[in-house]
This record gives C-alpha cells, sequence and structure tokens, in this order.
C-alpha cells in the first residue's frame, strides 16, 4: 500500500513539473479515487509533495541563473498566493467540519469545472487576446484568488495558475511554467504552516509521507529534465490530454463521495 503513495507522486510530480502545475492536481484526486486515506490526510501528503516538488524546480532554476521566473511579476503573485492558501486552508477546514465527507463531492466538482474551462481556453487561446497587468495591488489580489482556489482544493495550484499567467501576463507557456511553480512554493509553504501552527496535522504513516516527498523530489528532477528537451506545443499538448483524465477521475470522485 505505501508503495502507491510513492509511485502516484513520483508520475504526478514528473509531469507536474514538465506542465508547470505542481502534481497536486493529479495527487489529490487519485489517492482520492484510490480510497487510501481520507480527505484531510490525502490533502496534506498533497500539500507536502507538491512543495518539495516545486521547492526543488525554483531552487533549480534560481541556481541556473535562468530568466525563467519574471519575479517583478512572479514575487507579487506568489506573496497573494501565500495569502490566498492560508484563507483556502480556512475555507476547507470550515467546509469539512460543516459537512464531513460531503466536502469531497464539492472538491471534485469545482476542480471538474474549473478544469473543464481550463481545457477549453487552452485549446483556444490562440484565438484569445492577452492582457499585461502591472500593477503591484492588481497582481497581489490574482495571487490571492490562485492561492485560495490551490488550497481549497489540495491541489498546490494546477492548470489554473498557467491559464492565469497567459491571460492576464501574457506569459508562453515554457516561462508560465517556471512561475508557476514559484507561485505553488509560496502557496503551499503558507498553507503548510497554517496546518502545523493550528495543530491541525492529520494522522498518517510517517514512512507514506517520506515516500510521497522522496517521489515529488524524483519528479520534480526528471520532469525539470524532460521539460528542457520539449517545445511549448509539446508541453501544451501534454497538458490537454492531462485535463481530459483529470476530468474523468474528478466525475468519478463526484459521484463516489456523494
Amino acid at each position: 500500500m505505501e508503495l502507491i503513495y510513492f509511485i502516484v507522486s513520483l508520475l504526478a510530480s514528473i509531469i507536474g513539473g514538465i506542465c508547470g502545475i505542481g502534481g497536486g492536481v493529479i495527487i489529490k484526486p487519485t489517492l482520492d479515487m484510490l480510497g487510501v486515506a481520507d480527505l484531510a490526510t490525502v490533502g496534506f501528503l498533497s500539500s507536502c509533495t507538491v512543495l518539495s516538488m516545486s521547492a526543488y524546480n525554483v531552487g533549480k532554476t534560481f541556481a541556473d541563473r535562468s530568466a525563467a521566473i519574471d519575479t517583478h511579476t512572479g514575487t507579487p503573485l506568489a506573496l497573494g498566493a501565500a495569502v490566498g492558501g492560508i484563507a483556502g486552508n480556512r475555507l476547507f477546514s470550515a467546509l469539512k467540519a460543516g459537512i464531513g465527507n460531503t466536502a469531497g463531492v464539492a472538491q471534485a466538482l469545482c476542480l471538474l469545472l474549473l478544469t473543464m474551462g481550463t481545457l477549453i481556453y487552452t485549446i483556444k487561446k490562440k484565438n484569445i487576446r492577452t492582457h499585461c497587468v502591472d500593477g503591484v495591488a492588481a497582481t497581489v489580489v490574482i495571487g490571492v484568488a490562485l492561492g485560495t482556489l490551490s488550497s481549497f482544493l489540495g491541489i498546490g495550484g494546477g492548470p489554473f495558475n498557467l491559464v492565469v499567467l497567459h491571460f492576464f501576463f501574457g506569459m508562453e507557456t515554457k516561462k508560465a511554467v517556471s512561475n508557476s511553480l514559484y507561485i505553488i512554493l509560496f502557496s503551499q509553504a503558507a498553507n503548510l504552516a497554517v496546518t502545523i501552527f493550528s495543530r491541525a496535522v492529520p494522522a498518517f504513516a510517517p514512512m507514506e509521507l517520506i515516500l510521497m516527498i522522496l517521489g515529488g523530489i524524483g519528479g520534480g528532477i526528471i520532469g525539470k529534465s524532460i521539460s528542457k528537451k520539449l517545445s511549448g506545443a509539446m508541453v501544451d499538448k501534454l497538458f490537454i490530454v492531462l485535463q481530459s483524465v483529470i476530468m474523468l477521475i474528478c466525475v468519478y470522485n463526484a459521484v463516489k463521495f456523494m
């Protein structure tokens, strides 16, 4: 059973590293589908995995002195995402306390609708006019929205970061991938800090967490290596296939938690 945690986190982090989605958007619904733990535990383990993977990728990008991360835009977004990560954590905790495991239905349906919208945008984006938001305040607000969504859904940031970075800031795919992981790093760090300091860490076997973090870091290493060899168009195609699979899993999970 513990091997499942490693395999899921490794494969998800490889794909997440390539597409800039963190891996949580794959880990969370997949573990929910497999029924290996309750919602809170899966969300916590997923956040830790995404944090480890994004930390490796962002650290490696800065170490390589790459200009892929636009700190002028990325930092206000990341700081906003950190605030949003706290808000999303509180929102999910309140929902879980109120309706119990039915919160899984809300998460699955919300993720389904957002992924569907993201899929449509990705297919049509060549015909969509992008913008160039430059104000710090507006950028922070967008970051807060992203952080809230990612933390509430327990997915790290996922496909929505790429859409936002393209639509509001005109970033091409490869650059958006690096900046998405930068944002995810901040939002998940804030989410994890709140969970720990509020003493809301769910019960789990230490080996499960260790294996998932190892899978996250290993996936980050492999994903970053593969990403360097792919064009933006190839990343977009992988992204479209991935979103279609996620939507199917979300439908299954919504029915399962009803």
